[in-house]
């Protein structure tokens, strides 16, 4: 993980090095799932056409919003914890899980596709990142923790349009 590299950190940590260490590698993962999981659900939210548009189109904008918080405070707690964010363009290209989505018009049914599968990808990593965190910070689990249980409701109301 990137750290400040000068003399004497700006922000201490509770947590020791190795556990600084890998807790800061799961909120700056996490981090870069939630800002383009936002970007795919905006994208999806600008494109989307069909009979069930009106519906879909609001349902993505309480997604970008969701995973725009979310990407917030799991920002927020690597500051806290001394690990310096980094939610910049090339590094959430390079660096996110989240299958992405075609450019131009997509049907209805086809968004709502992606976006069950972008949440699959998101939670299943998601779910890895709070198995590492059970022995390294117990707060950064119960974060991660409660950002799954909201996006496995998410997931479950988006597959639930598909049958």
């Amino acid at each position: 993980m990137a750290r400040n590299t000068a003399a004497k950190a700006p922000i201490t940590s509770p947590l020791g090095d190795a556990e600084q260490d890998i807790t800061g590698k799961v909120l700056q993962g996490t981090l870069l799932d939630m800002i383009d999981l936002h970007l795919v659900a905006k994208q999806a939210h600008w494109n989307v056409l069909g009979s069930h548009f009106r519906s879909v189109h609001l349902q993505l904008d309480e997604l970008v919003t969701a995973a725009r918080g979310f990407a917030d405070d799991v920002a927020e707690r690597a500051a806290t914890l001394g690990v310096p964010p980094d939610g910049r363009a090339a590094t959430v290209a390079e660096g996110s899980g989240v299958p992405g989505i075609d450019a131009g018009w997509r049907q209805d049914r086809e968004v709502i596709r992606a976006v069950v599968d972008a949440l699959e990808a998101v939670i299943r990593r998601l779910r890895g990142r709070i198995d590492e965190t059970d022995k390294t910070d117990l707060v950064t689990q119960d974060l991660l923790i409660s950002i799954a249980q909201e996006l496995e409701k998410s997931h479950w109301m988006w597959q639930a349009q598909l049958d």
